[in-house]
């Protein structure tokens, strides 16, 4: 989940996340694709494109589209660098519930400190060298 979307801007919120389904063999891509954007909340929002999505429904699409894998591990980079703070919580409030009902591992790279007290384990760098390695509050 990048923190600008990537979303590919001349197609649908449903197609932009059915399209790496297609690309991996899925027969099922675009019912999948319709299911992770209802359970992000965007079941009315399938035949939009990016342009007329807020930040932050962009943002619901390209959560989406990471989940819709069913990957093990989901890297989140700065996910709400681009959104205001009631819509990034919102975000961040999907992303770990995604986490608890997938069970996904969630690395998450994140400037905000008060995210970061929620992870279970919280490792700090400086200057691209490793600085600590903490217990989260979730530990």
């Amino acid at each position: 989940v990048f923190q600008s979307f990537h979303l590919i801007p001349t197609m649908t919120a449903l197609e932009n996340v059915a399209i790496p389904l297609e690309f991996a063999g899925r027969g099922d891509a675009f019912a999948r694709a319709e299911e992770e954007l209802r359970l992000v909340g965007l079941g009315h929002r399938l035949t939009h494109y990016p342009g007329q999505l807020s930040g932050g429904e962009q943002q619901r699409v390209a959560l989406a589209r990471a989940v819709a894998g069913d990957p093990e591990i989901l890297l989140a980079d700065e996910p709400t660098g681009n959104l205001d703070q009631a819509t990034g919580h919102e975000i961040i409030e999907l992303m770990f519930d995604l986490h608890a009902r997938k069970g996904t591992t969630l690395v998450l790279i994140t400037h905000d400190e008060e995210l970061a007290a929620r992870c279970d384990r919280v490792i700090r760098l400086r200057d691209g060298l490793v600085e600590s390695i903490e217990a989260g509050a979730a530990a």
